[in-house]
């Protein structure tokens, strides 16, 4: 029998968005953990919002619209409330009833500069990774440490001389304002006499030897080597010891104990200053040997044990997280300008890929 085409927006449906989602949906276990995480962050939240005024929008529901934004590679804030006015599954996951307005975009984007502003980011990070059955599945003693680098949202247009007399000549067409055609042939930019007019905090740097020259940061993760999972994260200007320093910076809280501890890195890593400085926090440098044209800071006394071929083969893992917080998470290219804001958006989305790995690491699955 043919079923009938007739709208039934007349009638209402009792029935909970809880109940719309399948049992065995894994954001039911990510929202759980997120949920705990949030309620650890009380207090902080608390400290970040005044009793007097209109109530604002619940910060516990800013962090889980913004969880989604990651999982689902929603690059706006405006097609994230589209999205979350349409979708059920949206709804159920932020907390918003199925008869509750969705907030305008421009009043979502304030609030959440408010509360990533308090650091609020890097806390949740800690928070999702302190809950009990998330830090059995973590590695105490073996961790591994690697940057990458994240793009500016600056145009290399915006890269210009700190001074203005040393400006070249506009070229045919240009008008002088903005996005003027400029001929820079024959002259140089660097940052010691260039800067960008739209975000100061970018430095050009050039990834290796042929490539070109961009305006960015470099993003460091730490990784403990059993689970694979971010457990502190940086985002620093560019230089060629910001790596380094931003690795001695995280592992600083988890050395200098009785029992040693390792640190798998690349070649990059392979220098004698940081080497010894690794051990004297007590932490083993299971960094790979560069020895192109030098002599290498790491010897037999550390290549010998078969500890350093594990870290040197787990270590790689730490790819994967960059590979998804810039690709899933869309974080290749910033989508905010400065340092300061550029951060914690990177600390939230290593707490993302956290997110999305737990339901298989908790249910005992091999990723």
């Amino acid at each position: 029998m043919r079923g009938g085409d007739r709208r039934s927006g007349e009638l209402f449906s009792y029935v909970d968005l809880a109940a719309r989602v399948r049992r065995d949906h894994p954001l039911r276990v990510v929202r759980e953990i997120a949920n705990a995480a949030l309620e650890a962050l009380g207090g902080d939240f608390a400290a970040l919002y005044s009793g007097l005024g209109r109530p604002s929008i619940a910060p516990e529901r800013l962090l889980r619209a913004m969880l989604l934004q990651a999982f689902y590679s929603i690059r706006s804030e405006r097609q994230l409330m589209e999205r979350l006015e349409h979708d059920l599954l949206f709804r159920w996951f932020v907390g918003l009833g199925v008869d509750e307005a969705v907030w305008g975009h421009s009043s979502f984007s304030k609030n959440r500069d408010r509360l990533l502003e308090g650091d609020i980011a890097a806390r949740f990070l800690a928070a999702v990774l302190a809950q009990p059955r998330v830090r059995r599945l973590l590695s105490s003693e073996h961790f591994s440490v690697d940057g990458t680098l994240i793009e500016a949202w600056a145009s290399l247009k915006s890269f210009k001389p700190k001074d203005p007399g040393d400006s070249p000549p506009d070229g045919d067409g240009g008008t002088g304002g903005r996005n003027a055609t400029v001929d820079f042939k024959g002259r140089k930019r660097s940052n010691e006499t260039h800067a960008s007019t739209t975000d100061p905090d970018a430095l050009l740097y050039r990834k290796g030897p042929g490539m070109e020259a961009r305006l960015c940061f470099i993003g460091h993760g730490l990784m403990e080597n059993r689970s694979g999972l971010i457990v502190d994260t940086r985002l620093t200007k560019v230089s060629g010891h910001a790596e380094r320093l931003a690795a001695l910076e995280m592992i600083e809280a988890h050395g200098d104990r009785p029992r040693a501890i390792t640190l798998g890195a690349d070649k990059a890593y392979d220098a004698q200053d940081f080497v010894m400085e690794l051990r004297e926090l007590n932490v083993r440098p299971h960094v790979a040997q560069n020895t192109s044209g030098r002599r290498s800071a790491i010897d037999g006394r550390t290549t010998r044990h078969a500890g350093y071929a594990t870290s040197q083969r787990v270590r790689k893992r730490i790819e994967e997280a960059f590979g998804w917080i810039k690709t899933v998470a869309c974080l290749r290219k910033a989508r905010f300008r400065g340092r300061a804001r550029v951060d914690p958006a990177f600390t939230f989305a290593a707490a993302a890929y956290n997110l999305v790995r737990l339901p298989r690491l908790l249910a005992g699955v091999s990723p």
